[in-house]
């Protein structure tokens, strides 16, 4: 198990390399790789999601929400000016905390998914 890899995650935070690391470390090299490849394709990078948030002032708002697979959220900021930028302020303050909880979610489904795999 390598977990350098996860070193070339863009965007990678101290917690939520923690988490990745505490969730892979009974892993063997074949389970660490297969899991890697499905967390990377399903992982977003907090600085995307930043980015996505700042379009929301150019009146496109909610992309952030839809990225984070929470569509209602996405639908609301969409048709509401991002809660008339104020949702959109607080989600450029945050963007970090979105991510990494959109992730988390992502690992445990990837740790899932793996395990499955494996079986």
């Amino acid at each position: 198990m390598d977990e350098k890899y996860f070193y070339s995650f863009s965007g990678m935070e101290a917690e939520e390399f923690m988490l990745l690391k505490q969730a892979t470390k009974d892993m063997n090299e074949d389970q660490f790789k297969q899991f890697a490849l499905i967390y990377q394709s399903r992982r977003r990078d907090p600085q995307t999601i930043m980015l996505v948030t700042l379009v929301g002032f150019l009146g496109f708002s909610g992309i952030q929400r839809f990225m984070t697979d929470q569509i209602g959220m996405g639908v609301l900021y969409f048709f509401t000016a991002g809660l008339c930028f104020i949702g959109t302020i607080i989600d450029l303050i945050n963007y970090k905390k979105l991510a990494l909880e959109f992730n988390q979610k992502m690992m445990y489904e990837s740790l899932q998914f793996s395990k499955m795999m494996n079986h």
